[in-house]
């Protein structure tokens, strides 16, 4: 396959005239295979549409605004059935924030490793980066290593290059908006290479006409992540509750009770976070008996090596210490362990 044979996919909300620069300059370059998606910009925005789609590039419209991840998984499944799925698509932002020779970079990077998801990352380093584009991309970058362990210095990139081997992940991720991109990213990097390509950093007016939207757009793109903590949390109410009603109901001495209402405590709690880990931090749809099996084994080796560590630790470290530096890392392994394996749905 041909670089120039790759389809670029441009996702456009409300897009300005540097949309269709980028497309001539793509066409100029050699690109001809360009589907652009208008998420409801709105009859106002009409007119750069009927532009584009004059200038030979492939239109698909929403009436309303879908979000970003719902317009590339509608240009994925449209640019297959139109030219095949064998081929590599390029998902390109409308803002200029990427250069056609950036964009043909990975292209070409696409094409030698064709089995391979291919990033497009930029340098945050230079004085023109938006402190919050600098700061957030960090931050994300820091949690997509601690829950994936794949190193990616640029995980919020637009600029990406999805082989043929990823496309039904790609058409199948979950997420409708922006955190479609992170979920799509941790999930990739289990079933393929991941490979960085360096691009151009480019701020035009300080990312003037972004429309993520800090909080709202933030929690979206944490969404996983967040469910899972608040499920834990809300196991760790239960546990607090339940030990503390069987403590004072239970009819037994003082360091059996406690013993009991801790285990007892502890099973309802685990019962609690399995149900809602799986219905809603990730949300499986897959046999729950398998799953039961897997989250036993895991939830029985957290506790054992938690009380093995925290009593090692407890010889360098005050005990409460080591307990929160344990439990911590725990935490963080154990959103990979079930993400990856307790509800994993391909087996």
């Amino acid at each position: 396959m041909n670089a120039l044979e790759t389809v670029i996919i441009i996702p456009a909300y409300q897009p300005e005239n540097k949309m269709i620069r980028l497309i001539q300059e793509l066409q100029k370059t050699g690109f001809e295979r360009i589907l652009v998606v208008d998420d409801g910009s709105g009859p106002e925005y009409a007119e750069i549409f009927h532009e584009a789609e004059a200038l030979g590039c492939m239109v698909v419209q929403y009436e309303i605004n879908q979000g970003k991840g719902a317009a590339i998984k509608t240009a994925l499944g449209e640019a297959a059935a139109k030219w095949g799925k064998e081929q590599g698509y390029i998902t390109a932002d409308a803002d200029g924030q990427h250069l056609p020779k950036d964009i043909l970079k990975v292209a070409q990077a696409l094409v030698q490793k064709p089995d391979t998801l291919i990033m497009g990352v930029r340098d945050f380093g230079g004085e023109d980066v938006p402190t919050r584009s600098r700061f957030g991309n960090r931050i994300t970058s820091v949690f997509f290593r601690l829950i994936s362990g794949v190193a990616c210095p640029d995980t919020q990139t637009g600029l990406r290059g999805i082989p043929a081997p990823l496309l039904e992940l790609a058409l199948s991720e979950e997420g409708e908006r922006y955190e479609y991109e992170m979920n799509f990213l941790m999930d990739a990097v289990r079933k393929a290479p991941m490979d960085m390509v360096p691009i151009e950093t480019v701020y035009e007016e300080k990312n003037r006409t972004s429309h993520f939207r800090p909080v709202a757009d933030s929690i979206r793109v944490y969404g996983r992540f967040v469910r899972f903590l608040l499920a834990s949390l809300a196991g760790a109410v239960v546990d607090c509750l339940l030990f503390a009603l069987f403590t004072l109901f239970l009819m037994f001495a003082q360091t059996e009770k406690i013993f009991l209402a801790t285990a007892m405590a502890r099973v309802g709690s685990g019962i609690v976070n399995f149900l809602l880990n799986r219905r809603f931090s990730f949300r499986s749809r897959m046999p729950v008996g398998g799953e039961i099996f897997r989250y036993m084994i895991l939830f029985l080796g957290q506790m054992l090596v938690s009380a093995g560590l925290v009593s090692l630790l407890a010889y360098l470290l005050p005990m409460l210490l080591a307990k929160v530096i344990v439990d911590t890392i725990l935490f963080f392994l154990s959103f990979r362990i079930q993400k990856n394996w307790v509800f994993a749905a391909d087996k």
